[in-house]
């Protein structure tokens, strides 16, 4: 068996949203633990989160133009405008800067250039997040040495179901001895249940719409809530007992701090929430091709969670859902342990463990 160039260098391609770039890191700090002198590069763009999260989990960045994506293939894909063929040409060079030994892509608008760029010259190997692929993987599984999924059924060709990456400070969570450490740092009260409310980072309109219908009925429940409402989004009007962010860096402290969680339905959040065993009501999406409320469906069918469409859910809405299971103890305590049974907490090293096969065949 011939080995790999010492040290290992790997680049990865999940920029855009937290959705892509977290599991992606949580595959380097695997990479690392299990290959601690390999060298990792991320790829990205000015858009987004890449230039806050990627920097600040020190790793290298390389950034490269954006290349927004359709949502439906064509037969012009490989034919696109300029920008394309700039960004294909950008990641090239930077395979060549830091003789990469393979790329592993987590699909969106940074990750198909960087499948084309690699084709032919640097194994790749896929990681699909979402029960349905998106284009940008549909397009790198045809080439890519490994096809890993988050869930089976993805629809891409060979998927080997690893589950989603996740971060230690996750995976390894213990939200009973947190508890009361994470309140103070939110500066929550320090009794009574708590809610989680999130959006994305970029945060969801209709989730901050009817919270801000719900909050005085939560609060009159005793109900804590802690909400991270987004850059662009809109918090509920202060009240004592309501904590609003537009952004949350801790996640870990807040999942801690919660006993229920309120939320988009992204396999990252999906991930994160049955992984740290928290009941959750999940809102899909109500664009793309219907991937968040498939990621969703199996905790549901699991007795981990609850989905409601994103038209339903009013203030009404979450107050029916959740000051009910807020105030059972024994139902909070059953639906949390049927999140946490359809949690993955070693995907990142079973990832990891896939991508040293390849680069060492």
């Amino acid at each position: 068996m011939t080995q790999p160039r010492s040290p290992l260098s790997v680049v990865i391609a999940g920029g855009g949203s937290a959705g892509h770039i977290e599991p992606a890191l949580a595959f380097a700090d695997a990479l690392r633990r299990l290959r601690p002198s390999a060298e990792v590069t991320a790829l990205g763009t000015e858009r987004g989160l890449d230039t806050q999260l990627i920097p600040a989990r020190g790793y290298r960045l390389e950034l490269i133009p954006p290349v927004p994506l359709p949502r439906k293939p064509s037969g012009d894909l490989l034919r696109l405008p300029g920008r394309v063929r700039t960004a294909i040409g950008r990641v090239r060079e930077v395979l060549a800067e830091v003789d990469a030994d393979v790329v592993v892509g987590f699909g969106g608008y940074v990750a198909l250039p960087a499948y084309l760029g690699a084709r032919g010259r640097v194994p790749i190997v896929v990681h699909e997040a979402n029960a349905r692929a998106g284009l940008a993987n549909r397009v790198g599984s045809r080439f890519a040495a490994v096809v890993a999924t988050a869930v089976a059924g993805s629809g891409l060709p060979g998927e080997r179901v690893v589950g989603m990456p996740l971060r230690r400070a996750i995976t390894g969570l213990d939200r009973a001895a947190l508890r009361t450490r994470a309140r103070a740092h939110f500066g929550l009260p320090a009794t009574g249940p708590v809610l989680l409310v999130f959006g994305g980072s970029q945060g969801a309109r209709t989730l901050n719409t009817a919270l801000a219908a719900a909050l005085p009925g939560l609060l009159h429940a005793e109900i804590g809530v802690l909400h991270a409402h987004g850059r662009d989004g809109t918090p509920a009007p202060s009240a004592p007992g309501y904590v609003p962010l537009p952004y949350i860096d801790r996640m870990d402290l807040a999942y801690a701090a919660a006993d229920a969680v309120l939320s988009r339905c992204g396999m990252t959040t999906v991930a994160e929430v049955t992984a740290v065993g928290l009941p959750a009501v999940y809102v899909p999406l109500p664009h793309g091709n219907g991937e968040q409320a498939l990621n969703a469906q199996p905790v549901v069918d699991a007795g981990g969670g609850t989905l409601v469409p994103d038209a339903e859910l009013t203030g009404e809405r979450v107050l029916a859902e959740l000051l009910p299971l807020l105030a059972d103890r024994r139902r909070l305590a059953a639906m949390g342990a049927a999140a946490r049974a359809c949690g993955h907490g070693d995907a990142d090293e079973r990832l990891a463990g896939l991508v040293l096969e390849v680069v060492e065949r």
